[in-house]
């Protein structure tokens, strides 16, 4: 299947794929993986921060979910028009040069004094990490013809992710036993450092050579349309249809539309909506979002349950969280070579049904549910997200041509980030107003009760001003309410993952990842 200058037809031999290996890729490519670590790192710490951050800030629920989702919010409006500007001004520039904000913003975040201040810094965080990951992408379709090789590469990449995924909560979880919150955020800045005095020597530039100009009416379309449509449905899921509510979505709504005919008028646009008539790249795309969506309310509330519902120090949650990565990093290396032993859409779908179903055995948690089903759950969640989040950025890759890359990267993690700004919104929604209808007990003061209302861990710190016996029963109440809130939500993710799976079932079918050179083919 081809669709516009978009993709290559099937069996062809594009000339600018036949050129050969560039020297000191592989270092390269380290160089890249650690600039995907930072961020995936950044990302989980947060979660096992939530808890002092709490106490220490002492944020509303609905402050804390948008400490925890303004940065997908911000970097999911902003991830296509960066894409599209690495493309002109050269992917290396916008890496290095976000990697530098990414450092100095990080600090601004580990000495927020307000909640408010949190907020702000975390959405700056997210106009930074903005310019890392399409950027990484993008550089590797660059550095790698062989598709073999590339796929690998592509491998290794979702490996480090998800190998920050484990070196976060367990690094971060010394820091917070050690240290004070804000610690878990100066730890980007020797990463920083190594990737951008390492990046400048071993990183080749790549871009677009005619890219045409950068339109800031469709910068601006995109960001509005996007943060205001997924602000609409965080805020509908938390307090119910009201008319500001509306008025976002209408906005979101034309300012996407608004978006999406300008891009297929103009001659150089910021995205080429023609790579969508390509069904891998589409089906790809859908499959990306819809699982983190389903995802990312159990990752984010995860910690939370470990440390504050069964009482493990923030290094044991870390430690109880490694089985996910271990398989995300196991079935990462694999995934290629199985998508081509068997198909892309059997590995995908698999893994997508396999994650369902781990979800769907969390409907039957409990606060004193025992580790050994926990690990495992969490293992085959991870084994079944490696496999299929880098088969899917395989088939997003390869569907384009190089020139492309940083807009189809972009699509990618816009995917990506989006569906994790709406699950947090979707799901956290129903965690937190399952959680703050628990009956509170009797001789509880009416202060006391309004702020262990806003979030389990504000909860754990009223208990500690309340009698012995007043406290234990508030927070049983208040950890019991969580779990449920927290079976509800899984149920919720196991019904999108497996309807997921279904779907690239039947929208992947006859995708293959490239055996030579040239595009994916279709049968």
């Amino acid at each position: 299947m081809s669709g516009g200058t978009g993709t290559t037809s099937p069996g062809a031999r594009a000339p600018h794929e036949a050129e050969a290996p560039r020297p000191g890729r592989w270092l390269a490519l380290a160089v890249l993986a650690l600039a995907v670590l930072l961020v995936a790192v950044d990302a989980t710490v947060l979660g096992l921060a939530t808890p002092y951050l709490s106490e220490d800030l002492q944020p509303t629920g609905t402050q804390l979910l948008w400490i925890g989702d303004i940065y997908s919010f911000v970097i999911a409006g902003l991830l296509v028009s960066m894409g599209s500007l690495g493309d002109r001004i050269g992917r290396k520039r916008l890496l290095l040069s976000g990697a530098v904000a990414f450092g100095a913003v990080s600090v601004l975040n580990a000495y927020a004094t307000s909640p408010e201040m949190m907020i702000a810094a975390r959405a700056l965080l997210g106009v930074a990490g903005a310019t890392l990951m399409p950027s990484t992408l993008a550089l590797i379709r660059n550095l790698f013809h062989d598709p073999r090789e590339r796929s690998l590469a592509i491998g290794i990449w979702g490996a480090m992710a998800s190998a920050g995924a484990a070196v976060g909560p367990v690094v971060g979880g010394f820091l917070l036993e050690n240290y004070w919150w804000g610690s878990v955020f100066l730890i980007n800045l020797p990463v920083m450092a190594v990737l951008v005095l390492v990046g400048i020597k071993l990183l080749p530039e790549s871009r677009d050579p005619a890219p045409g100009p950068w339109d800031l009416l469709s910068v601006a379309l995109s960001m509005i349309g996007i943060v205001a449509l997924v602000y609409a449905i965080k805020e509908g899921a938390t307090h119910g249809f009201t008319w500001p509510i509306a008025v976002a979505s209408a906005v979101g709504l034309l300012a996407l539309v608004w978006f999406v005919r300008r891009q297929l008028k103009l001659p150089a646009p910021l995205l080429d909506m023609r790579l969508f008539h390509h069904g891998g790249f589409s089906g790809a795309v859908m499959a990306d979002l819809l699982t983190v969506l389903g995802l990312s309310g159990l990752v984010f509330f995860l910690s939370q349950f470990l440390q504050l519902v069964q009482d493990r120090s923030p290094l044991e949650a870390g430690l109880a969280e490694l089985p996910a990565a271990i398989g995300a990093v196991t079935a990462g290396l694999l995934a290629g070579q199985a998508a081509r032993r068997f198909s892309v859409r059997s590995v995908v779908a698999g893994g997508l049904a396999a994650i369902g179903v781990s979800l769907a055995v969390l409907v039957g948690l409990s606060s004193d549910t025992a580790y050994p089903v926990l690990g495992t759950v969490l293992l085959v969640v991870g084994i079944g997200a490696g496999f299929s989040f880098t088969v899917t950025a395989d088939v997003i890759l390869s569907s384009v041509p190089k020139e492309q890359a940083g807009s189809a990267s972009a699509v990618s993690e816009t995917a990506y980030e989006l569906g994790a700004a709406l699950g947090i919104a979707v799901l956290g929604s129903i965690v937190t107003g399952v959680y703050r209808d628990f009956t509170v007990p009797q001789g509880v003061p009416a202060q006391a009760a309004a702020e262990a209302h806003e979030s389990l861990g504000g909860a754990v710190e009223t208990t500690t001003q309340l009698p012995a016996d007043t406290g234990a029963a508030l927070l049983a109440s208040a950890q019991d309410a969580f779990v449920d809130g927290l079976r509800i939500a899984s149920g919720v993710g196991a019904v999108v993952l497996l309807g997921t799976a279904v779907a690239a079932w039947f929208l992947l079918r006859g995708q293959q990842l490239e055996e030579g050179y040239g595009g994916p083919t279709r049968h």
